[in-house]
């Protein structure tokens, strides 16, 4: 909780008095004294009939009986400037990702697909995202390294294009040209201005 809230920007005030802690205690007691007593009353059995009672009728009702009104109008509510709120409002694990770019969470196997930016993340450090509707997603600083299915099954893969191929002499070595053909200027004997051999004196 006070991770997704210094993510948004909200100020965290903790309540360290007994004073404060008493007063949600209070509150905690009259939905767990007094509500229990009403569906009592009104002979509820199920959750959808106490779910109906609760909008109908219960909410009103306590907001009439123990609301306080505010000191002051207006709405204190900003508006939010982050914009991945699927992120910020997931559960996060911190993992280290294993030698064959795979990453273990709650018995599962991530596999990492290639990046273009970096040969292996093997030993990297890595989140991993537990979102709300049960999805899972890795990220790495800025970069999504994937999304998955509660089960590890990859939701969608991003292939690395295939390498342009290069040609190779019979040592095995590839031919690596040390100028373009087009900047190759060929020698010629006249743009020398030194003479190759001292003159014989006559």
């Amino acid at each position: 909780m006070g991770r997704v809230l210094h993510e948004l920007g909200v100020q965290m005030i903790p309540a360290y008095s007994p004073e404060a802690r008493g007063r949600s205690e209070r509150s905690f007691a009259t939905w767990q004294g007094r509500l229990p007593q009403e569906l009592r009353l009104w002979s509820l059995g199920t959750l959808e009939a106490a779910n109906r009672f609760l909008r109908e009728h219960y909410i009103a009702e306590c907001n009439r009986r123990f609301q306080v009104a505010a000191a002051q109008r207006g709405s204190a509510f900003v508006p939010c400037r982050s914009r991945d709120l699927e992120r910020i409002f997931s559960l996060q694990f911190d993992r280290s990702v294993n030698r064959d770019n795979t990453v273990s969470f709650q018995n599962l196997s991530l596999q990492i697909e290639r990046v273009r930016w970096r040969a292996t993340l093997a030993c990297c450090q890595v989140i991993v995202h537990q979102h709300l509707d049960g999805t899972l997603s890795l990220t790495h600083g800025p970069h999504c390294l994937g999304r998955y299915t509660a089960q590890g099954a990859a939701l969608a893969t991003t292939k690395m294009p295939a390498r342009r191929a290069v040609e190779k002499t019979l040592a095995g070595k590839v031919i690596k040209p040390t100028f373009p053909a087009s900047l190759e200027i060929p020698h010629n004997p006249r743009d020398s201005h030194f003479p190759t051999a001292p003159t014989a004196v006559g």
